[in-house]
Protein backbone atom coordinates (compact mmCIF):
# COMPACT_ATOMS: atom_id res chain seq x y z
CA UNK A 1 0.00 0.00 0.00
CA UNK A 2 0.98 3.62 -0.49
CA UNK A 3 2.74 5.51 2.31
CA UNK A 4 1.25 8.91 1.47
CA UNK A 5 0.50 10.59 4.79
CA UNK A 6 2.96 8.47 6.78
CA UNK A 7 4.64 5.08 6.87
CA UNK A 8 2.12 3.62 9.33
CA UNK A 9 -0.66 4.16 6.80
CA UNK A 10 1.14 1.89 4.36
CA UNK A 11 1.04 -1.02 6.79
CA UNK A 12 -1.67 -3.65 6.68
CA UNK A 13 -4.15 -4.02 9.52
CA UNK A 14 -5.23 -1.62 12.24
CA UNK A 15 -2.98 1.31 13.14
CA UNK A 16 -3.58 3.22 16.38
CA UNK A 17 -1.47 4.70 19.20
CA UNK A 18 -3.57 4.69 22.34
CA UNK A 19 -2.42 7.09 25.04
CA UNK A 20 -3.33 7.19 28.74
CA UNK A 21 -7.09 7.15 29.22
CA UNK A 22 -7.86 6.55 25.54
CA UNK A 23 -10.80 4.23 24.86
CA UNK A 24 -10.12 1.06 22.93
CA UNK A 25 -11.43 0.82 19.40
CA UNK A 26 -14.96 -0.52 18.96
CA UNK A 27 -15.26 -4.29 18.72
CA UNK A 28 -17.84 -4.39 15.94
CA UNK A 29 -15.72 -3.22 13.01
CA UNK A 30 -15.76 -5.32 9.87
CA UNK A 31 -14.87 -2.81 7.15
CA UNK A 32 -12.13 -3.97 4.81
CA UNK A 33 -10.75 -0.46 5.10
CA UNK A 34 -11.54 2.52 7.32
CA UNK A 35 -10.00 5.73 8.63
CA UNK A 36 -10.76 8.28 11.38
CA UNK A 37 -9.34 11.77 10.92
CA UNK A 38 -9.42 15.20 12.53
CA UNK A 39 -10.71 17.42 9.72
CA UNK A 40 -9.01 20.56 11.04
CA UNK A 41 -5.52 19.32 11.85
CA UNK A 42 -5.49 16.50 9.30
CA UNK A 43 -4.34 14.05 11.99
CA UNK A 44 -5.19 10.42 11.30
CA UNK A 45 -6.39 9.15 14.67
CA UNK A 46 -6.71 5.52 13.61
CA UNK A 47 -6.87 3.54 10.39
CA UNK A 48 -7.29 0.05 9.01
CA UNK A 49 -5.80 -0.67 5.57
CA UNK A 50 -6.13 3.06 4.83
CA UNK A 51 -4.53 2.87 1.37
CA UNK A 52 -6.10 -0.40 0.25
CA UNK A 53 -7.38 0.18 -3.30
CA UNK A 54 -11.02 -0.82 -3.47
CA UNK A 55 -14.04 0.00 -5.67
CA UNK A 56 -15.55 3.21 -4.26
CA UNK A 57 -19.14 3.03 -5.56
CA UNK A 58 -20.98 6.37 -5.36
CA UNK A 59 -18.55 7.88 -2.87
CA UNK A 60 -16.67 8.69 -6.10
CA UNK A 61 -19.33 11.35 -6.60
CA UNK A 62 -17.54 13.42 -3.94
CA UNK A 63 -14.61 13.79 -6.35
CA UNK A 64 -17.03 14.44 -9.21
CA UNK A 65 -18.74 17.22 -7.28
CA UNK A 66 -15.48 18.73 -6.01
CA UNK A 67 -14.23 18.84 -9.60
CA UNK A 68 -17.31 19.98 -11.53
CA UNK A 69 -19.50 21.91 -9.07
CA UNK A 70 -17.57 25.24 -9.36
CA UNK A 71 -17.94 25.31 -13.15
CA UNK A 72 -21.62 26.21 -13.53
CA UNK A 73 -23.83 28.78 -11.75
CA UNK A 74 -26.77 27.33 -9.84
CA UNK A 75 -29.37 29.23 -11.83
CA UNK A 76 -28.11 28.06 -15.25
CA UNK A 77 -30.77 26.07 -17.09
CA UNK A 78 -30.20 23.05 -19.29
CA UNK A 79 -32.51 21.17 -21.68
CA UNK A 80 -31.70 17.48 -21.37
CA UNK A 81 -31.05 15.49 -24.53
CA UNK A 82 -31.61 11.76 -24.91
CA UNK A 83 -27.92 11.29 -25.79
CA UNK A 84 -26.95 12.58 -22.34
CA UNK A 85 -28.82 9.74 -20.64
CA UNK A 86 -27.99 6.97 -23.09
CA UNK A 87 -24.89 5.67 -21.28
CA UNK A 88 -26.31 5.58 -17.74
CA UNK A 89 -25.54 2.09 -16.43
CA UNK A 90 -28.24 -0.51 -15.98
CA UNK A 91 -29.45 -0.71 -12.38
CA UNK A 92 -28.10 2.75 -11.57
CA UNK A 93 -29.51 4.91 -8.81
CA UNK A 94 -31.57 7.65 -10.48
CA UNK A 95 -33.26 10.88 -9.50
CA UNK A 96 -35.70 10.73 -12.42
CA UNK A 97 -34.40 13.14 -15.07
CA UNK A 98 -36.35 13.04 -18.32
CA UNK A 99 -35.19 13.98 -21.81
CA UNK A 100 -36.59 17.14 -23.41
CA UNK A 101 -37.17 18.59 -19.94
CA UNK A 102 -35.35 21.62 -18.57
CA UNK A 103 -33.52 21.61 -15.23
CA UNK A 104 -31.42 24.14 -13.38
CA UNK A 105 -27.89 23.24 -12.33
CA UNK A 106 -29.21 23.48 -8.77
CA UNK A 107 -31.77 20.77 -9.57
CA UNK A 108 -29.08 18.54 -11.03
CA UNK A 109 -26.84 18.83 -7.96
CA UNK A 110 -29.76 17.99 -5.70
CA UNK A 111 -30.12 14.84 -7.77
CA UNK A 112 -26.44 14.01 -7.37
CA UNK A 113 -26.17 14.60 -3.63
CA UNK A 114 -29.58 13.45 -2.39
CA UNK A 115 -30.53 10.57 -4.66
CA UNK A 116 -27.00 9.70 -5.86
CA UNK A 117 -28.49 10.05 -9.32
CA UNK A 118 -26.26 8.72 -12.07
CA UNK A 119 -28.61 10.39 -14.55
CA UNK A 120 -27.78 13.78 -13.01
CA UNK A 121 -24.06 12.98 -13.09
CA UNK A 122 -24.22 12.12 -16.78
CA UNK A 123 -26.09 15.30 -17.67
CA UNK A 124 -23.59 17.45 -15.77
CA UNK A 125 -20.71 15.52 -17.34
CA UNK A 126 -22.02 16.26 -20.83
CA UNK A 127 -22.38 19.91 -19.87
CA UNK A 128 -18.72 19.73 -18.86
CA UNK A 129 -17.67 18.52 -22.30
CA UNK A 130 -18.50 14.83 -22.10
CA UNK A 131 -17.82 11.72 -20.03
CA UNK A 132 -14.20 11.29 -21.16
CA UNK A 133 -13.30 14.90 -20.42
CA UNK A 134 -14.98 14.76 -17.02
CA UNK A 135 -13.13 11.56 -16.11
CA UNK A 136 -9.86 13.22 -17.14
CA UNK A 137 -10.70 16.32 -15.11
CA UNK A 138 -11.48 14.17 -12.07
CA UNK A 139 -8.25 12.20 -12.40
CA UNK A 140 -6.25 15.42 -12.67
CA UNK A 141 -7.94 16.80 -9.57
CA UNK A 142 -7.37 13.54 -7.65
CA UNK A 143 -3.67 13.71 -8.50
CA UNK A 144 -3.57 17.35 -7.38
CA UNK A 145 -5.09 16.33 -4.04
CA UNK A 146 -2.40 13.61 -3.81
CA UNK A 147 -5.12 10.98 -3.85
CA UNK A 148 -2.76 8.60 -5.61
CA UNK A 149 -4.72 5.42 -4.88
CA UNK A 150 -7.52 6.62 -7.14
CA UNK A 151 -8.08 5.62 -10.75
CA UNK A 152 -11.21 7.16 -12.29
CA UNK A 153 -13.10 5.29 -15.02
CA UNK A 154 -16.70 6.46 -14.58
CA UNK A 155 -17.70 9.82 -13.07
CA UNK A 156 -20.65 8.41 -11.13
CA UNK A 157 -18.90 5.55 -9.29
CA UNK A 158 -20.70 2.89 -11.32
CA UNK A 159 -18.74 -0.37 -11.25
CA UNK A 160 -16.16 -0.26 -14.03
CA UNK A 161 -13.03 -2.30 -14.63
CA UNK A 162 -10.04 -0.66 -12.99
CA UNK A 163 -11.97 1.96 -11.01
CA UNK A 164 -10.51 2.11 -7.49
CA UNK A 165 -9.95 4.49 -4.62
CA UNK A 166 -9.15 4.13 -0.91
CA UNK A 167 -10.48 5.23 2.46
CA UNK A 168 -7.61 7.71 2.63
CA UNK A 169 -8.39 9.21 -0.78
CA UNK A 170 -12.14 9.40 -0.21
CA UNK A 171 -11.42 11.37 2.96
CA UNK A 172 -9.24 13.77 0.96
CA UNK A 173 -12.12 14.28 -1.49
CA UNK A 174 -14.56 14.98 1.33
CA UNK A 175 -12.23 17.44 3.03
CA UNK A 176 -11.60 19.29 -0.22
CA UNK A 177 -15.28 19.36 -1.14
CA UNK A 178 -16.36 20.62 2.26
CA UNK A 179 -14.38 23.81 1.64
CA UNK A 180 -17.01 24.80 -0.91
CA UNK A 181 -20.17 26.39 0.47
CA UNK A 182 -22.47 24.81 -2.11
CA UNK A 183 -20.92 21.38 -1.54
CA UNK A 184 -21.51 21.73 2.21
CA UNK A 185 -25.12 22.78 1.72
CA UNK A 186 -25.96 19.95 -0.67
CA UNK A 187 -24.21 17.39 1.53
CA UNK A 188 -26.25 18.54 4.55
CA UNK A 189 -29.59 18.63 2.72
CA UNK A 190 -32.03 16.05 4.01
CA UNK A 191 -35.00 16.57 1.66
CA UNK A 192 -35.96 18.78 -1.25
CA UNK A 193 -38.46 19.13 -4.09
CA UNK A 194 -37.36 17.95 -7.53
CA UNK A 195 -39.06 18.95 -10.81
CA UNK A 196 -41.08 16.32 -12.61
CA UNK A 197 -42.07 16.30 -16.26
CA UNK A 198 -43.69 19.32 -17.83
CA UNK A 199 -43.06 23.00 -18.46
CA UNK A 200 -43.83 26.35 -16.93
CA UNK A 201 -45.65 27.14 -13.71
CA UNK A 202 -47.80 24.01 -13.84
CA UNK A 203 -44.80 21.70 -13.71
CA UNK A 204 -45.21 19.40 -10.75
CA UNK A 205 -42.46 18.57 -8.26
CA UNK A 206 -41.88 15.50 -6.15
CA UNK A 207 -40.05 14.94 -2.87
CA UNK A 208 -36.56 13.46 -2.77
CA UNK A 209 -34.64 12.42 0.33
CA UNK A 210 -30.93 12.07 0.99
CA UNK A 211 -29.69 8.47 0.91
CA UNK A 212 -27.29 9.22 3.80
CA UNK A 213 -29.10 7.36 6.56
CA UNK A 214 -27.03 8.90 9.37
CA UNK A 215 -28.50 12.22 8.22
CA UNK A 216 -32.12 11.17 7.72
CA UNK A 217 -32.58 8.26 10.11
CA UNK A 218 -34.07 6.11 7.36
CA UNK A 219 -34.24 2.30 7.39
CA UNK A 220 -33.83 1.95 11.13
CA UNK A 221 -30.56 3.88 11.39
CA UNK A 222 -30.38 6.32 14.30
CA UNK A 223 -29.53 9.84 13.05
CA UNK A 224 -26.06 10.81 14.23
CA UNK A 225 -25.86 13.93 16.39
CA UNK A 226 -23.79 16.57 14.61
CA UNK A 227 -23.75 14.82 11.22
CA UNK A 228 -23.41 17.10 8.19
CA UNK A 229 -22.86 14.77 5.21
CA UNK A 230 -21.03 13.52 3.19
CA UNK A 231 -21.77 10.59 0.79
CA UNK A 232 -22.74 6.94 0.72
CA UNK A 233 -22.41 4.33 -2.01
CA UNK A 234 -23.44 0.79 -2.85
CA UNK A 235 -22.65 -1.41 -5.85
CA UNK A 236 -22.39 -5.12 -6.48
CA UNK A 237 -18.61 -5.07 -6.62
CA UNK A 238 -17.89 -2.40 -4.01
CA UNK A 239 -20.41 -3.46 -1.40
CA UNK A 240 -21.32 -0.47 0.77
CA UNK A 241 -19.10 2.56 1.28
CA UNK A 242 -19.54 5.77 3.25
CA UNK A 243 -17.72 8.95 4.21
CA UNK A 244 -19.25 11.04 6.99
CA UNK A 245 -18.39 14.33 8.68
CA UNK A 246 -19.65 15.31 12.13
CA UNK A 247 -18.98 17.95 14.80
CA UNK A 248 -19.07 17.87 18.59
CA UNK A 249 -17.85 20.53 21.00
CA UNK A 250 -15.87 22.30 18.29
CA UNK A 251 -14.15 19.13 17.05
CA UNK A 252 -14.83 18.07 13.44
CA UNK A 253 -14.09 14.50 12.40
CA UNK A 254 -14.16 12.70 9.07
CA UNK A 255 -14.68 8.93 8.94
CA UNK A 256 -14.62 6.67 5.89
CA UNK A 257 -15.67 3.00 5.94
CA UNK A 258 -15.39 0.71 2.90
CA UNK A 259 -17.10 -2.63 2.37
CA UNK A 260 -18.04 -3.97 5.83
CA UNK A 261 -18.17 -7.76 5.99
CA UNK A 262 -21.01 -8.02 8.46
CA UNK A 263 -24.52 -9.42 8.67
CA UNK A 264 -25.56 -6.37 10.69
CA UNK A 265 -28.26 -4.35 8.98
CA UNK A 266 -26.94 -1.03 7.61
CA UNK A 267 -23.47 -1.96 8.87
CA UNK A 268 -21.60 0.79 7.01
CA UNK A 269 -23.54 3.49 8.89
CA UNK A 270 -23.38 1.80 12.27
CA UNK A 271 -19.65 1.18 12.01
CA UNK A 272 -19.15 4.81 10.96
CA UNK A 273 -21.13 5.96 14.00
CA UNK A 274 -19.02 3.77 16.30
CA UNK A 275 -15.82 5.18 14.84
CA UNK A 276 -17.11 8.74 15.19
CA UNK A 277 -18.02 8.09 18.84
CA UNK A 278 -14.57 6.63 19.42
CA UNK A 279 -12.86 9.53 17.64
CA UNK A 280 -14.61 12.20 19.70
CA UNK A 281 -13.75 10.34 22.91
CA UNK A 282 -10.15 9.62 21.90
CA UNK A 283 -9.17 12.73 19.94
CA UNK A 284 -6.91 14.23 22.61
CA UNK A 285 -5.72 10.90 24.00
CA UNK A 286 -4.05 9.28 20.99
CA UNK A 287 -0.90 9.95 19.01
CA UNK A 288 -1.66 10.33 15.29
CA UNK A 289 -0.62 7.49 13.02
CA UNK A 290 -0.45 9.74 9.97
CA UNK A 291 -1.68 12.90 8.28
CA UNK A 292 -4.04 13.96 5.54
CA UNK A 293 -1.69 15.59 3.07
CA UNK A 294 -2.25 19.02 1.59
CA UNK A 295 -2.80 19.38 -2.17
CA UNK A 296 0.31 19.09 -4.31
CA UNK A 297 0.21 22.75 -5.35
CA UNK A 298 0.53 23.74 -1.70
CA UNK A 299 3.57 21.51 -1.33
CA UNK A 300 5.15 22.99 -4.44
CA UNK A 301 4.47 26.54 -3.29
CA UNK A 302 5.85 25.82 0.18
CA UNK A 303 8.83 23.65 -0.73
CA UNK A 304 9.46 24.15 -4.43
CA UNK A 305 8.58 20.49 -4.94
CA UNK A 306 8.35 18.77 -8.30
CA UNK A 307 5.10 18.10 -10.12
CA UNK A 308 2.80 15.55 -8.45
CA UNK A 309 3.33 11.89 -9.15
CA UNK A 310 0.82 10.33 -11.51
CA UNK A 311 -1.63 8.04 -9.79
CA UNK A 312 -0.26 4.48 -9.70
CA UNK A 313 -3.74 3.04 -9.22
CA UNK A 314 -4.17 2.51 -12.94
CA UNK A 315 -1.24 0.11 -12.93
CA UNK A 316 -2.95 -2.43 -10.68
CA UNK A 317 -6.67 -2.21 -11.33
CA UNK A 318 -9.03 -4.44 -9.42
CA UNK A 319 -11.70 -6.34 -11.27
CA UNK A 320 -15.16 -4.78 -11.15
CA UNK A 321 -18.64 -5.98 -11.97
CA UNK A 322 -21.25 -4.06 -13.88
CA UNK A 323 -24.29 -3.49 -11.70
CA UNK A 324 -25.00 -0.60 -9.31
CA UNK A 325 -27.71 -1.00 -6.74
CA UNK A 326 -30.03 1.92 -6.10
CA UNK A 327 -30.28 3.19 -2.53
CA UNK A 328 -33.79 3.31 -1.04
CA UNK A 329 -35.42 6.47 0.23
CA UNK A 330 -36.81 5.17 3.51
CA UNK A 331 -39.23 7.28 5.51
CA UNK A 332 -40.19 10.71 4.20
CA UNK A 333 -39.25 13.89 6.02
CA UNK A 334 -41.00 17.25 5.93
CA UNK A 335 -40.54 19.33 2.79
CA UNK A 336 -41.08 23.08 2.68
CA UNK A 337 -41.81 24.04 -0.92
CA UNK A 338 -38.63 24.28 -2.96
CA UNK A 339 -36.52 25.28 0.02
CA UNK A 340 -33.72 23.00 1.16
CA UNK A 341 -34.45 21.33 4.49
CA UNK A 342 -31.45 20.71 6.74
CA UNK A 343 -31.40 18.25 9.62
CA UNK A 344 -30.70 19.55 13.13
CA UNK A 345 -27.02 19.95 13.84
CA UNK A 346 -26.24 19.34 10.17
CA UNK A 347 -26.71 23.09 9.60
CA UNK A 348 -23.53 23.88 11.52
CA UNK A 349 -21.08 23.62 8.62
CA UNK A 350 -23.20 25.91 6.50
CA UNK A 351 -23.23 28.60 9.17
CA UNK A 352 -19.66 28.45 10.41
CA UNK A 353 -16.19 28.57 8.95
CA UNK A 354 -14.96 25.18 7.81
CA UNK A 355 -11.71 24.47 9.71
CA UNK A 356 -8.79 23.37 7.58
CA UNK A 357 -4.99 23.33 7.81
CA UNK A 358 -3.22 26.53 6.79
CA UNK A 359 -1.67 24.93 3.72
CA UNK A 360 -5.11 24.20 2.37
CA UNK A 361 -6.44 27.65 3.23
CA UNK A 362 -3.68 29.17 1.11
CA UNK A 363 -4.93 27.44 -2.05
CA UNK A 364 -6.21 29.89 -4.70
CA UNK A 365 -9.96 30.16 -4.99
CA UNK A 366 -11.53 28.26 -7.86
Amino acid sequence: MSKVGGARLGQAGTQVNLGPGAPVLPKKLSGRSWIVTDAESGDVLAAHNAHWRLPPASTMKMLFADTVLPKFPKEQKHLVKNSELREVGAGSSLVGIKENNEYTVHDLWLGVFLRSGNDAVHVLSHMNGGIDKTVADMQKHADELQALDTHVVSPDGYDAKGQVSSAYDLTLFARSGMQKKDFREYAATATAQFPGEGKGKKREHFAIQNTNRLLTGADGVTPYKGIAGVKNGSTTNAGTTFTGVAERNGKVLLVTVMNPDSDESQAVYKETARLLDWGFAAADKVEPVGQLVAPASSDRNAKGAAAPEKSPAAEKPEQASEREESSGLGIALAVAGGVLVLVGAGVFLVNRRWPLPELVRRLPRR
